[in-house]
């Protein structure tokens, strides 16, 4: 099955990996904003098909991207949407939790990872796989996790950035203001 995301074909996967949304194309936009057509290091987590790395490799030809996901199938989709756009030399797709399979620090990390609480049911959702969207605990464990391992091993360089989509909005912070992240997303959940 295919699909169209920020004007590119994508190959799909209904039920074994998430289906991108129109509005991730903001997160893309923004990211892509911030990198400013320089050589930089990415790193997209919890790529799902690999939407938003295939398409920031794509407008951004300077960019080489990591793009990681726990789910086997997902790796392989974002890998054979990687080679369908001729990016798979610059998109290094692997298997892993959030940030631990990506070698050293990026200049931009961006991420759209499950943030409804596992307590609820979100009929949107049914046929989707559910770790892509249920976290667990209040639902923003793995925002929790990702930044915290981004303020304690530097993992985010001087100078770069965080982008994050949650509840359809595009957060963004530098590499001082993850604390700052932290904050407004336990707030806009708590608002949610």
């Amino acid at each position: 099955m295919e699909t169209t995301f920020s004007d590119l074909r994508l190959l799909t996967a209904p039920g074994r990996v998430f289906h991108p949304r129109p509005a991730t194309e903001k997160l893309v936009d923004h990211a892509l904003e911030l990198a400013d057509d320089r050589p930089l290091r990415a790193a997209d987590v919890g790529t799902g098909t690999g939407a938003i790395a295939v398409a920031m490799a794509v407008k951004a030809p300077r960019l080489e991207i990591w793009a990681s996901d726990t789910s086997r199938d997902a790796v392989e989709l974002a890998h054979k949407n990687a080679e369908l756009h001729g990016v798979a030399d610059r998109v290094h797709v692997v298997q892993g939790d959030l940030l631990d399979p990506l070698p050293g620090a990026f200049d931009l990390i961006v991420a759209n990872l499950p943030y409804l609480p596992e307590s609820l049911h979100d009929p949107r959702y049914d046929g989707e796989p559910r770790d892509a969207i249920y976290a667990p605990g209040d639902g923003l464990d793995h925002y929790r996790r990702l930044l915290g391992a981004c303020e304690a091993g530097k993992l985010v360089i001087p100078g770069g950035a965080v982008v994050l989509q949650f509840h359809r909005k595009v957060l963004a912070a530098n590499c001082w203001e993850l604390k700052a992240l932290r904050a407004r997303l336990d707030e806009l959940q708590l608002a949610a």
